[in-house]
């Protein structure tokens, strides 16, 4: 009987440790090591062509002929349109014909002068007549320039109706047809030069003065940056940041960048969007989980590992924030451990089981460790 009651004594002692050490989860946890880390950052761009311009009508008139299509490429130089020109060759031969007058007209005025200063030198006449006869010449001269005016304007307007492509590019919507009654500045159709492009994309002052300092420390000043397309494809040819604007948008607090991109085979055209990657490089950066962080009155704590296995929260500053990490400004220190997942069902001080997990397989194994921890 006694040797029953003590393996009974025993066997209820083993349950109750084994229960104890069932109520205790096991959750996963993760060491802080410091790495050097590329920084994606992600920004919506605007595509605009290097050259693109509205072609309006400089005169008014039928549109005659169109010789191009929408969508097609033209070279500089290219005759595009042709409005009626009637109407401009008759101004030109008036301007010319009242040209002709007027030279013809000063003609005489010079032999009439001519004529004036003989007749004064023989004292036929008094000499305020030569001052008459120069004040009618330099009158005809006078209308001279007026009609050469008029035969420049008549010319000009005459070669404003041919409109040529001012480069190359490819050619938008026209909007006229021929046979249309076009007015003076009429838009007849846009034109992009797209052999290369231009993508805006705005960044913070954070991430701006990140940036700076980054190009600071790098072997080149220009960044190399990558186009991601509305299909969620990358285009081919990676683009160089050229340039930013003077001051920062008082509305916004950004300031724009401008990258430039090859684009030999056409695949981007003016206006269309896309996301623009920045990578930078950080030395040294302490990165977390944004799973394993929570907010409390708009600051980041975590549950840092401590002595006996108990947690205790912890909060951190972070230097900036990507699509699932935090870098760590402050806070936090290398070779603490922390909850990685799990956050729910734990309290300041709770006990647990850790159940180390390397943050560079984290994401794989992430859906059999929640499981574990449930």
């Amino acid at each position: 009987m006694l040797v029953s009651i003590f393996a009974y004594g025993c066997a209820s002692k083993s349950e109750t440790v084994s229960d104890l050490k069932d109520t205790i989860p096991t959750i996963p946890v993760t060491e802080l090591r410091p790495q050097k880390t590329e920084l994606h950052r992600e920004y919506v761009g605007d595509i605009h062509a290097i050259r693109n311009v509205e072609i309006y009508a400089r005169v008014k008139g039928y549109l005659e002929e169109v010789y191009v299509d929408e969508g097609k490429e033209v070279k500089k130089g290219q005759t595009l349109f042709r409005i009626n020109n009637e109407e401009y060759e008759a101004q030109l031969a008036k301007a010319k014909a009242n040209l002709q007058s007027a030279i013809a007209e000063a003609k005489g005025a010079e032999l009439e002068l001519k004529r004036v200063k003989l007749l004064v030198e023989k004292n036929v006449i008094s000499k305020t007549e030569v001052d008459v006869a120069e004040a009618k010449l330099a009158a005809v001269n006078a209308k001279i320039e007026e009609a050469k005016s008029e035969k420049s304007n008549a010319a000009i307007l005459l070669a404003h109706t041919v409109i040529k492509a001012p480069f190359d590019g490819v050619i938008d919507r026209l909007p006229h047809k021929m046979g249309s009654l076009i007015d003076e500045g009429t838009l007849l159709t846009t034109l992009s030069d797209t052999k290369n492009v231009y993508a805006y994309f705005n960044v913070s002052e954070n991430e701006y003065l990140e940036y700076v300092k980054a190009r600071g420390k790098a072997d080149t000043k220009q960044a190399v940056v990558e186009l991601e397309l509305a299909d969620g494809s990358f285009f081919k040819h990676k683009g160089i940041i050229e340039t930013m604007e003077g001051a920062f948008d008082e509305g916004t607090g950004s300031i724009a960048f401008r990258a430039r991109f090859s684009n030999p085979e056409k695949l981007l055209k003016h206006g269309s969007t896309g996301t623009i990657r920045l990578t930078n490089t950080v030395d040294n950066a302490i990165l977390i989980p944004q799973k394993a962080a929570f907010e409390i009155q708009d600051k980041n704590f975590v549950y840092v590992l401590g002595k006996d296995n108990k947690i205790k929260t912890r909060s951190f500053v972070p230097q900036s924030r990507l699509s699932t990490f935090y870098v760590v400004k402050s806070g936090l220190q290398s070779g603490e451990t922390i909850v990685y997942e799990g956050l729910q069902a734990l309290r300041d001080g709770a006990t647990i089981n850790p159940k180390t997990v390397d943050l560079d397989t984290a994401d794989v194994l992430t859906e059999k460790i929640a499981l574990t921890a449930r």
